[in-house]
């Protein structure tokens, strides 16, 4: 698909090549047009590469490589000799470990990481790894009891790790932040809930330690909708309309909104919904 006009040619169908019995499978991450896996409901995280449809399955007989989709989270990233990494984050009550694999060597390799023993309970969720130059992003949030909301830093080179705060928010709002790589520049979409009603949206840019705001939407009063309910959306002469089952029809002048673009998100987790667009390379790393 072609960002700037929306134009995208003849979809192209790939049949699914792992084991017979699959039941479906969940993207965790993405890097040069190569996708990290796991498989359902084997739960085998696998390396695999839709354009050449090579794949290469990480589980071993001694339980390396299987993941939980509760507990567990990877990254994605590009090593040394342009070996590429799956950096796969294990949490039990208060143990938090970590396990690096090698496409080049296809083996795996334990390492330490030492986060705060609360943030491996089930009261925190954690984002999958953004790259960002050398370094993996992961939000860490509880918004139900303590409130803790930050960044862990990842760096790929030491394998260290480092803390970073979230931006400022009102202490009485409620609020989620979804990271994206925007042209080498690490950015947090961060959605902030006031009143039960008021919502509005934040663009932060990460410059060292700091965030630096780009810019924010006032805030908006939020369409209820119920829990079972299918969206049928177009866009005409600069109006974007939503009607929500038979009868209900919302209009949205997108010039009176200080945004470039209306997309609808088709994937939703919680209060936020997101899409983000990244050009796909088509490597033969797989072959």
């Amino acid at each position: 698909m072609e960002f700037k006009t929306g134009d995208y040619g003849t979809p192209t169908n790939i049949q699914f090549p792992f084991l017979h019995g699959l039941k479906g499978i969940a993207t965790l991450a993405h890097l040069d047009g190569l996708l990290c896996i796991s498989l359902q409901p084997t739960n085998d995280l696998v390396l695999w590469n839709p354009t050449t449809t090579k794949y290469k399955l990480l589980s071993t007989p001694t339980g390396q490589g299987l993941f939980n989709n509760v507990n567990d989270v990877v990254g994605l990233y590009k090593g040394s000799a342009d070996d590429y990494n799956v950096l796969h984050i294990k949490r039990t009550t208060g143990v938090t470990t970590a396990q690096i694999y090698s496409r080049r060597s296809g083996t795996w390799r334990q390492i330490r990481f030492d986060t705060k023993p609360e943030y491996a309970t089930r009261m925190f969720i954690w984002s999958h790894g953004t790259l960002c130059g050398d370094t993996l992003y992961f939000t860490i949030t509880e918004e139900w009891d303590v409130f803790i909301n930050v960044v862990i830093a990842f760096n790929t080179n030491t394998e260290k790790i480092s803390e970073i705060p979230f931006p400022p928010v009102p202490p009485t709002s409620v609020y989620e932040g979804v990271l994206a790589n925007v042209q080498d520049s690490l950015q947090m979409l961060l959605m902030t809930t006031s009143g039960g009603t008021k919502k509005k949206a934040d663009l932060w840019t990460l410059n060292g330690d700091r965030w630096y705001n780009l810019f924010s939407t006032p805030p908006v009063t939020r369409i209820p909708f119920s829990t079972w309910v299918t969206f049928t959306h177009f866009m005409t002469n600069g109006t974007w309309y939503l009607m929500s089952g038979p009868i209900k029809l919302y209009e949205f002048p997108t010039e009176s909104y200080p945004l470039d673009r209306f997309y609808a998100g088709n994937w939703f987790q919680g209060n936020i919904g997101a899409i983000f667009t990244e050009t796909l390379v088509s490597p033969t790393h797989l072959n």
